[in-house]
């Protein structure tokens, strides 16, 4: 899950730059196909892909649409329309919005080191970040409330998927999802590029499409569905408060700016947070190994 933040943490960044030469669409139209080409290839040589049944259809689309058409579409029209400040910041609603689904759907339950891991990492980025460092204002507000909708989305996805990646592998769900979801973003994506000069795009943005479509798309999906398989909705949906610190991190490497007392404490309160929630998993577990073992 670290490998994933890394990863995602840099795609608003990358996506930013690209975003100045190709349509939001149309970056989601390429983002979406090129994931969906590595993943079959990806599936196919590791012999993992596997149909999915029909009564799992539904969840699947529901899977789809939550997680990749709404969340890419809200996300990326959001960005181009506020901050990077702005979408970081609002972005930390994820883990709320996905404990409180899992709790609703019974795929995960609430603890009070759970909630205390949460909301120490979530404290963490708000010291960071700093709400007084976001541009809340008229110019940026459709663009705000895009991605509040997208944190919304995606975190209803990562509680609602975990049935599906719990019963097939990982891999076979986040390739038929990104499969679907290519019926309903790759269409609009060619009418947006119709208004452009393709030939006019320069090779550092085509580098820049390449890149977001293998890293921050389908490795961090994939793996994001593995772990999910493996550790509760909230415990994933927590990890993404790593991505706010991640690009401080790498501010001073890529932007020679400097870190201060305030990175430095909201380091701490981030990790705690997630060092509580990884270790309330880990009692949990072998509490019920011991069980398993008494009887």
């Amino acid at each position: 899950m670290i490998a994933v933040q890394i990863m995602f943490a840099t795609w608003p960044i990358v996506g930013k730059l690209t975003l100045r030469t190709l349509p939001a669409v149309a970056l989601v139209g390429f983002r979406v196909a090129g994931a969906s080409v590595v993943l079959i290839l990806l599936a196919r040589f590791s012999g993992k892909l596997q149909l999915i049944e029909r009564p799992d259809w539904p969840l699947l689309i529901a899977s789809c649409a939550l997680g990749l058409v709404l969340n890419q579409w809200l996300f990326v029209k959001g960005l181009s329309l506020t901050t990077a400040i702005n979408a970081t910041l609002l972005s930390t609603s994820i883990p709320i919005s996905t404990l409180l689904l899992g709790i609703f759907l019974g795929t995960d339950r609430v603890t009070w080191q759970r909630m205390l891991g949460i909301g120490l990492a979530g404290s963490g980025v708000l010291y960071l970040i700093g709400p007084g460092r976001g541009d809340f204002s008229a110019a940026t507000r459709l663009g705000d409330l895009l991605i509040v909708a997208n944190s919304l989305c995606y975190g209803a996805y990562i509680a609602v998927s975990k049935d599906l990646v719990r019963r097939y592998n990982a891999l076979t769900v986040i390739t038929w999802i990104f499969i679907v979801g290519s019926v309903a973003t790759i269409p609009p994506g060619l009418i947006s590029l119709s208004r452009i000069q393709l030939s006019s795009v320069p090779l550092l943005v085509w580098l820049e499409v390449a890149y977001i479509i293998i890293l921050p798309t389908a490795i961090t999906y994939y793996l994001n569905a593995w772990a999910l398989a493996r550790v509760p909705p909230s415990t994933v949906a927590v990890y993404i408060y790593l991505q706010p610190l991640i690009a401080f991190v790498v501010a001073p490497i890529v932007l020679g700016e400097t870190l201060g007392i305030r990175a430095l404490i909201s380091s701490l309160l981030i990790f705690g947070g997630v060092f509580i929630v990884a270790r309330t998993r880990s009692r949990q577990k072998m509490d019920e190994a011991d069980i398993l073992e008494s009887t």
